[in-house]
């Protein structure tokens, strides 16, 4: 299902992107890379072989963004699916919180990925069938103590995603959403990965999210969250979310302590 498919993967130099730049090399799609170091992603495209497509950009940049779209425009089959991967995170109690990292929070993980799928519809529209497949956070479903912005980046890209997915319910493009539970990455520091021993909470390698998201992009399936008992709070938050609130409330002096 993916082999020849063009796949635009944002934050691609990242320990998610990376992983899945990969497994999506391997299925034999043709990638567009995306990420801020043109060396890292060189660097991983030697190792891919060589034959994927670069592009150093920033996606909060406005001028970074319509290099994007250009360098798309001139593939010869435009892309079939845009990954938007790139994103950065928080552990800080919010009143601590400095103003230009609540900005960048909401503006990489937010602003920028729904302006940038603003501007690569035109390319995907073309094709006989296209995906956006933006990657959120099962913290995009239950408000967490320490990740307030974080949360609220990805409490509207599923809603974002959601919306989009039934506007465009009646074009070739299809919207999907993919939730992974926190992972061992360099977005989550040592004190997070202090905090999720001492509660318990498991936290899943770049490698698995990544095969996880393959498997998902291999399915018509239009969301996917990722973890056990994770995705069962996911479906309890929506409907007792005061039982997830009791549960959280109990572990807030652990948190604080980290934070």
């Amino acid at each position: 299902m993916l082999q020849n498919k063009t796949i635009l993967l944002t934050g691609a130099n990242g320990g998610i992107g990376s992983e899945v730049a990969k497994l999506l090399s391997d299925k034999g799609a043709k990638l567009v890379l995306v990420g801020l170091d043109e060396t890292s992603l060189q660097l991983l495209n030697a190792e891919l072989g060589g034959h994927h497509t670069v592009i150093e950009a920033d996606i909060s940049s406005e001028d970074d963004r319509k290099q994007v779209v250009s360098r798309c425009q001139q593939l010869e089959q435009g892309i079939d699916i845009l990954i938007n991967n790139a994103g950065i995170g928080q552990f800080s109690l919010f009143q601590d919180t400095a103003q230009d990292h609540v900005a960048a929070i909401i503006n990489i993980n937010l602003t920028s990925t729904i302006l940038l799928t603003q501007a690569l519809l035109p390319v995907l529209s073309v094709r006989p069938s296209a995906q956006i497949v933006n990657i959120g956070s099962i913290l995009g479903s239950i408000g967490f103590p320490g990740s307030t912005v974080y949360c609220a980046s990805k409490f509207a890209i599923r809603g974002f995603s959601e919306a989009l997915r039934r506007e465009l319910s009646d074009t070739n493009i299809t919207v999907r959403y993919f939730a992974p539970r926190a992972t061992n990455t360099t977005i989550n520091n040592d004190k997070v990965v202090a905090m999720n021993n001492e509660l318990g909470t498991k936290m899943d390698s770049a490698g698995f999210v990544a095969s996880e998201l393959v498997e998902f992009l291999a399915t018509k399936t239009t969301s996917k969250y990722l973890g056990w008992p994770e995705k069962l709070f996911v479906r309890i938050n929506s409907v007792l979310p005061s039982i997830v609130e009791s549960s959280i409330n109990k572990q807030l002096s652990i948190i604080k302590r980290y934070l």
